[in-house]
C-alpha cells in the first residue's frame, strides 16, 4: 500500500490487523558524475523499497529525497541536509507511525552518508517510542556486484556512479541516464580515507568512482533481484524477532 495515494480509511483498515510494517526509502540529491541524475540514490532506494513492499505487503511511505551529502558538496547540484535534520525528520516520521500502532519500521537507505544519522534516529525510535526499527544499507551488494558486473570497483565495497549504480538506474529510470557521457575514473584514495572526514572532490574530478560504461538495464534487473533477495532474508529475521 502506497501511503501517498491511499486514503486514511484504507490505512486504518490495514493497521487493524496489528502487524503492519512500514517501509521508508531515504535517498539523496547529490552528484553522480556527468551521466547520472542527481536523484540517483533516491531512484535506487525507491525502486528497491517498492519491490520489498510488494513482497511484504507493507505500507510504502513517500521517499525522503534529501540526505546528508557533505562529502559530495563540492559538485554543483548537490543539496545536503544536516545530520541533525535527517535525525529529526526520521524520528518524527517514526514517532507518527508508532502513534498509529505500526508494528515495525524498515528504512531503505540509498546513500552511505545517511547511515550514521539514520542509526541515531533508529535508536531514538526503539528506546523512546518502542518502535522496532531496522536500516537496510543494500545488504549483499558486494556479492551481487561481483556476480553481475564486469568492472572493478574503485575501492572495496565502494559503488558510486559506476557500473552498479548506472545499471540499476538504467533498469528503473533510463531517462535519468546519459550513457554517451559515461566515462571511467579510478581516483587514488588518500591514505587517511575513512579515518577522517574527506570531501570526495579533493581527489576526484568527475564524480565517477569506477567504470560505468559496461552498465546495462539487464544487469540492473539482476542486481535488483539479488538485492531484494538479500534484503528479504534480513527483514524476515528482523520481523520474526519483533512481530508475532
Amino acid at each position: 500500500m502506497r501511503l501517498e495515494t491511499a486514503t486514511w480509511v484504507e490505512v486504518e483498515r490495514r493497521l487493524s490487523a496489528g502487524n503492519a510494517v512500514a517501509l521508508l526509502p531515504v535517498g539523496a540529491q547529490e552528484q553522480h558524475g556527468p551521466h547520472l541524475a542527481l536523484a540517483t540514490d533516491t531512484i535506487m532506494a525507491t525502486g528497491l523499497a517498492e519491490r520489498l513492499a510488494d513482497q511484504l505487503d507493507a505500507l510504502l511511505l513517500p521517499t525522503l529525497p534529501y540526505g546528508e551529502t557533505w562529502t559530495t558538496a563540492g559538485w554543483k547540484g548537490t543539496i545536503s541536509i544536516s545530520f541533525n535534520t535527517l535525525v529529526a525528520l526520521t524520528t518524527d516520521i517514526g514517532a507518527a507511525l508508532a502513534a498509529h500502532k505500526v508494528a515495525a519500521l524498515i528504512i531503505v537507505n540509498g546513500h552511505f552518508g545517511n547511515s550514521a544519522p539514520l542509526e541515531q534516529a533508529a535508536r531514538a525510535l526503539i528506546t523512546q517510542h518502542n518502535l522496532p526499527t531496522m536500516i537496510l544499507n543494500y545488504p549483499g551488494i558486494e556479492q551481487a556486484a561481483a556476480a553481475v558486473c564486469e568492472s572493478t570497483p574503485a575501492a572495496p565495497g565502494f559503488y558510486h556512479a559506476d557500473e552498479v549504480e548506472t545499471s540499476v538506474v538504467l533498469a528503473l529510470r533510463p531517462d535519468a541516464v546519459q550513457m554517451d557521457q559515461a566515462q571511467p575514473e579510478y581516483p587514488q584514495f588518500p591514505p587517511t580515507f575513512g579515518a577522517t572526514p574527506t570531501r570526495l572532490d579533493t581527489f576526484n574530478r568527475s564524480g565517477v568512482f569506477g567504470d560505468p560504461r559496461p552498465a546495462t538495464a539487464a544487469k540492473g534487473e539482476q542486481l535488483l533481484t539479488l538485492l531484494t533477495v538479500s534484503a528479504l532474508s534480513v527483514i524476515r529475521a528482523f520481523l520474526a524477532e519483533h512481530i508475532r
